[in-house]
């Protein structure tokens, strides 16, 4: 049986090498865009654009309407958390972060940090009234410089695993990378089920956790396993397989751009089974420092409740992955 799709789980291995062929693309399109208890879900209207940037795509120039994005929620909008005492909050929030990891966090056109955790961290500082700043460092120094108190919380596309929690403690999620199926445009599929796709040919890249799923849940469905994502697009534009199963951000980031030219839409899930795509991105800071990390919390719940939340998520992700 296909496990329930859950906002719990979120991805298999650490995205960052997933992003590596993607950079130019994201610096691209992305920048544009720039100018648990049972998690929930938002059904949202268009994003609403950056100051000096243009709207979002809502049409592809072949006329084929985007669906409405959907939002994300990994808070129980029912728990209430308790307000922080200012007191005992740093008046100055310093995050580290990289600078090599588009759209969550990369260095922009005019040299200024971006990305979609940049904007929430900014959000986080707002709502603590802390001054926020920023510092980047390589992604495997990261962990280094909150437990040296070189800054208070790191916001990097961290995901706490056992090993992480030896010197970190870590906020709940804000965000996963779920596994989608990507269709033609003209693709007349409803739904990503078992039964439905095993009459399909569906393209995966070989040898990772998106090609384990399938063949663990999907494998009636003629499974076609190239060696690179590239490879995999090219075969669905070109019609040689019916599908594209793989990662959920890569696949929204990729219909957005030119590369796709309008060729094709997601059909069905979301898939998150944490076994095999993993946990979702937290907020880190020094282990102990649970003043701070339930303040974060608190900040992430409001910016929720808020609709700053989907703003930030639009504003970077126009085509939703969920």
């Amino acid at each position: 049986m296909l496990p329930p799709a859950s906002f719990l789980s979120i991805r298999a291995t650490h995205p960052r090498a997933r992003w590596t062929g993607l950079r130019a693309l994201v610096l691209a399109a992305g920048m544009l865009m720039a100018g648990a208890a049972g998690a929930q879900q938002q059904p949202a209207g268009p994003a609403k654009p950056a100051q000096g940037a243009p709207p979002p795509l809502v049409e592809r120039a072949d006329k084929i309407a985007i669906t409405p994005v959907v939002v994300p929620n990994f808070w129980n909008v029912e728990r209430r958390l308790e307000r922080p005492d200012a007191a005992k909050l740093p008046k100055e929030l310093r995050f580290v972060t990289t600078d090599d990891y588009p759209p969550f966090n990369f260095i922009n056109s005019t040299g200024g940090l971006s990305g979609f955790n940049i904007d929430l961290a900014r959000a986080i500082c707002a709502e603590l009234s802390v001054t926020c700043s920023f510092q980047t460092a390589a992604f495997a120094n990261v962990a280094d410089v909150v437990d040296q108190g070189r800054a208070e919380a790191a916001i990097a596309g961290l995901v706490a695993t056992p090993a992480s929690r030896a010197t970190l403690d870590f906020s709940e999620r804000y965000l996963g990378t779920p596994a989608r199926f990507v269709g033609r445009s003209q693709e007349t599929l409803a739904k990503a089920t078992p039964e439905e796709v095993a009459s399909k040919k569906v393209a995966v890249v070989s040898r990772t956790a998106h090609e384990a799923y399938l063949r663990s849940f999907f494998n009636e469905a003629a499974i076609r396993p190239y060696p690179d994502l590239k490879a995999a697009q090219e075969a669905l534009k070109a019609g040689q397989v019916d599908l594209l199963f793989g990662d959920g951000i890569t696949l929204a980031l990729w219909l957005n751009g030119t590369d796709s030219a309008g060729c094709c839409r997601f059909v069905g899930g979301p898939f998150t089974e944490s076994r095999f795509f993993g946990d979702g991105f937290s907020v880190a800071v020094k282990e102990g420092n649970d003043t701070l990390r339930h303040a974060i919390d608190f900040a992430l719940q409001r910016i929720w409740e808020k609709g700053v939340y989907t703003d930030i998520y639009l504003r970077w992700f126009p085509v939703g992955f969920y």
